[in-house]
């Protein structure tokens, strides 16, 4: 039997412990597969990041169309008026009034209130803002009187009640009022969708302005600007 020499011997050796060799097909399905799990993974990433900072803005401005659907966002429960005599804040009364504070909210944020003057102030009655060549029904409230002896003590006849005419409205046709005295027949003229609950003050400040025979302010109080709040 012939030997095998021990240099043919290392050899095999060397052979059997060398590594099988990857080959190029290999490696570039598995760099294809690493790319694609890398790109869904940033995709993902990107898509919840903008969805999330979507949201935040829809809950910022209380659900303005194009954002999202108004009835998955929390309608906000409170204005801040801030006019030159200082600043008011007001409750809504969303669930007595519905469609006039849905109404109210999209003017808000239209901007339809900002620059919008005080342009009648009856004393012991009412502050009227809106349009200066609209009467509306404040007028007719001195018709009456200021004093009353049966007084309809419900919570929407009591001073600093914020409302705006029944009247069907129009773009210039959405008129605040404020009430700074019992009024006992309220809801024949307004609707009342809000209550004053900050700036009381504020208010009997305009009230005592000085006026011309018509109820008009001397001197401009204006609305500088109107903000919505969930919380106050």
């Amino acid at each position: 039997m012939a030997r095998i020499k021990p240099q043919a011997l290392l050899q095999q050796s060397k052979k059997k412990k060398a590594p099988s060799r990857i080959s190029l097909t290999t490696i570039l399905l598995f760099s294809l597969v690493v790319f694609i799990v890398v790109f869904f993974i940033c995709s993902a990433y990107k898509h919840f990041s903008h969805r999330s900072v979507n949201t935040e803005e829809q809950i910022r401005f209380g659900g303005r169309k194009g954002l999202s659907d108004p009835k998955n966002v929390e309608v906000p429960k409170y204005v801040i008026i801030r006019t030159s005599k200082g600043t008011i804040g007001v409750e809504l009364f969303k669930d007595g009034s519905p469609g006039i504070v849905d109404e109210f909210i999209e003017l808000c944020q239209k901007g339809h209130f900002k620059g919008m003057q005080f342009h009648r102030v009856i004393k012991h009655y009412v502050i009227q803002a809106g349009d200066v060549h609209s009467i509306g029904p404040a007028e007719e409230w001195t018709l009456k009187g200021k004093h009353y002896t049966n007084l309809d003590r419900s919570v929407k006849h009591e001073a600093f009640m914020l409302g705006t005419s029944k009247a069907k409205h129009d773009n210039k046709g959405f008129e605040l009022y404020i009430t700074t005295a019992p009024i006992p027949d309220l809801n024949e003229k307004i609707t009342v969708f809000g209550r004053v609950i900050k700036g009381e003050e504020v208010v009997q400040e305009i009230e005592e302005v000085d006026t011309d025979d018509h109820y008009v302010p001397k001197s401009a109080i204006g609305i500088m600007d109107v903000t919505l709040e969930h919380k106050l």
